[in-house]
């Protein structure tokens, strides 16, 4: 039965393709527009999993294709981004380095608060 399946793609037309895999994407969303919070936190897990784990057997040259293609979807979407995308991406950016920036600076507080009063204890 596979077989036959098998067969019958690769005898189709582009157009009959297209609309195949249109149909398979509709029947996708709308599953998923019914599925519970529950079903869908499940199928993320699952994704995850599966991703986790065919990262686990790549070789170092399947990685570096893997990565190489990511850059190179990167490089055409920024590419082909309006000035306001760029603007809010660059945004983005800034936002998150001023967070970094806010916790390490939080977290050297700690530790001088920290170190501040293990040192009291020991002197008295």
């Amino acid at each position: 039965m596979a077989q036959r399946g098998q067969e019958r793609r690769e005898e189709e037309t582009e157009e009959q393709r297209n609309s195949r895999l249109s149909d398979m994407a509709q029947h996708g969303q709308k599953r998923r527009a019914e599925e519970t919070e529950e079903q869908k936190n499940r199928r993320l897990a699952v994704m995850g999993q599966r991703s986790q784990q065919r990262r686990v057997e790549e070789t170092e040259e399947q990685r570096n294709s893997r990565l190489a293609i990511m850059a190179q979807r990167g490089q055409e979407r920024r590419a082909e981004g309006t000035d306001e995308q760029r603007n809010s991406r660059l945004s983005a950016m800034l936002q998150h380095a001023r967070e970094r920036r806010r916790n390490v600076i939080e977290g050297q507080n700690h530790h001088q608060i920290q170190t501040f009063y293990a040192a009291r204890t020991v002197l008295n």
